[in-house]
């Protein structure tokens, strides 16, 4: 009985990824290639920001030579900075990804 359910089982699930597959237009495949390019460049918008926060941090660190757990105001100004960094390359890449959907989308109309 197993045996039977898979057979039968294993060529409707081809047939469906095939039908699926053969549903994208050339234009739909270009679209989404052109999407996925947009959201790998928010990533590395990202990415770049989280490299640049740290550093920006790793020098407020260095500003601050006492070992008493309290930040200096100089390296929490550093900190605000990081933070600042962050959150502007977050909006970008929000900003990038909804341009990618809004590709996805115009190409599935």
């Amino acid at each position: 009985m197993r045996k039977i359910l898979q057979l039968t089982a294993m060529p409707l699930l081809f047939a469906s990824a095939l039908a699926v597959t053969a549903c994208s237009s050339p234009a739909e495949k270009a679209a989404e290639n052109v999407a996925d390019n947009i959201e790998d460049q928010a990533d590395m918008v990202r990415d770049n920001a989280e490299m640049v926060a740290d550093n920006i941090e790793a020098r407020g660190d260095n500003m601050d030579v006492k070992t008493d757990g309290m930040d200096s105001a100089a390296e929490e100004k550093m900190d605000n900075k990081a933070a600042v960094v962050r959150d502007r390359a977050e909006n970008k890449a929000d900003a990038m990804e909804d341009k990618a959907d809004a590709v996805r989308d115009n190409a599935n109309k």
